[in-house]
């Protein structure tokens, strides 16, 4: 079995590799008492013809897995690696773990092709990020569009013959919605990007409710927003159930249709991570490590030996000439974050918290979007540290600008 290599260093590449591997082996044995899963929650669309037959053509596959922490965690990832393995015995796989805790659907679109696509063409594409564009980034239906079908656009555009499944899991206040009879706004709108590209959706969020409200369930038993093994091996059994079904099912290899326009004109279709090493600095930024040992706040590891372009001072400034639609930053933002004042082609400064909720005790990874809405073409961006702040500092730590 070959694992993708992590896109940030060797030390976890290595852990990853090990840990997924392990992950594999633990989940042999499926909790005992699994409720039967319903077909009212499995929405097939469109075949799936491409990757049965590039498994058992070629006897290799890639598999590619993108979300937060529930895909970056021993959770229902490692559940379907071990059936497809079990499915397709003679297949070498290449398992592709690109969760990264507490991301967000933009940033997802964001980091798609150095996370995704930098390993190869994706044979089957797994994609969750329902429960963080709801709690972690609390986006509007519009942002939470753009960011999944930049993700599914990226994904079908590189590989044209590529299966993909989508994923709901919940949380307590997106159950609490669906059990008042109500459609929860982040995977409801990920679901109209499912349906705008004939993608096939796991709605796990109504089948928990549906399993509780036929007291077949519990939240316990679930797990909560990180479900426990109980609740991952919920969500593989629909996602088996779902491929088998497909899978009985006959057709040539074809590419999938692509719709004539996107959901959203201006979603992240040409989402991309752009280098902090093209800003021009004028004062008060410097590209660095930063000193994590003097800075309070928890940090994780993933994050701290990265290079960032930082400044901790108001009025440090910058300029940074890009191309495209958007503008954001992908950053850590912790207890010390402070805010940005962003103008565009000379227009006037607008002031962007990089301050989250979730700040208050941890260097929390996030994309603020700055722009989303621009003419295609070059354009100009001064940013400069605001004098103002959420937080007792000022702090404004960079790890990539994201473009699209």
């Amino acid at each position: 079995m070959n694992y993708a290599r992590s896109p940030f260093r060797l030390l976890p590449a290595l852990l990853c590799l090990i840990l997924c591997h392990a992950s594999t082996e633990l989940s042999a044995a499926p909790p005992e008492n699994l409720p039967e899963v319903s077909d009212k929650n499995i929405h097939l669309r469109g075949s799936y013809q491409n990757s049965k037959q590039k498994f058992e053509s070629t006897k290799t596959g890639h598999v590619a897995f993108l979300g937060g922490s529930i895909t970056e965690m021993n959770g229902y990832r490692p559940m379907v690696c071990e059936f497809l393995e079990k499915t397709f015995p003679e297949t070498k796989f290449t398992f592709t773990n690109a969760g990264i805790s507490s991301t967000c659907s933009n940033t997802g679109a964001f980091r798609t092709n150095r996370d995704v696509l930098s390993q190869g063409p994706v044979d089957l594409f797994f994609v969750e990020f329902a429960v963080n564009d709801d709690q972690d980034a609390g986006h509007s239906k519009e942002a939470a569009i753009r960011g999944m079908e930049g993700v599914i656009a990226q994904i079908r555009r590189h590989n044209p013959y590529a299966d993909i499944v989508m994923v709901h899991f919940v949380n307590p206040s997106m159950l609490e919605t669906i059990q008042q009879k109500k459609k929860p706004l982040s995977s409801s709108s990920h679901e109209q990007v499912a349906k705008h590209y004939q993608i096939s959706t796991i709605d796990l969020a109504s089948e928990v409710a549906r399993l509780i409200d036929a007291d077949q369930l519990t939240w316990k038993q679930y797990g909560g927003t990180h479900p426990a093994p109980f609740g991952n091996a919920i969500c593989a059994a629909m996602i088996d159930k779902l491929l088998t079904r497909a899978w009985q099912e006959s057709g040539p290899k074809e590419k999938h249709s692509t719709p004539d326009q996107p959901l959203d004109v201006f979603s992240f279709r040409n989402g991309r991570l752009i280098d902090v090493k093209h800003a021009k600095l004028a004062s008060g930024w410097e590209i660095k490590v930063p000193d994590w040992e003097s800075i309070s706040g928890s940090k994780r590891s993933r994050f701290t030996s990265i290079p960032m372009l930082c400044a901790e001072q108001p009025g440090a400034e910058l300029e940074l000439d890009f191309e495209g639609t958007a503008l954001g930053a992908f950053i850590v933002a912790g207890p010390d974050a402070g805010q940005l004042e962003v103008s565009i082609d000379g227009g006037p400064f607008k002031t962007h918290d990089l301050y989250h909720h979730y700040s208050k005790g941890l260097h929390y990874p996030r994309t603020v979007v700055f722009s989303s809405e621009l003419k295609p073409g070059k354009h100009q961006a001064k940013i400069r540290v605001s004098p103002e702040s959420s937080s007792p500092g000022h702090a404004a730590r960079i790890m990539y600008f994201t473009g699209n």
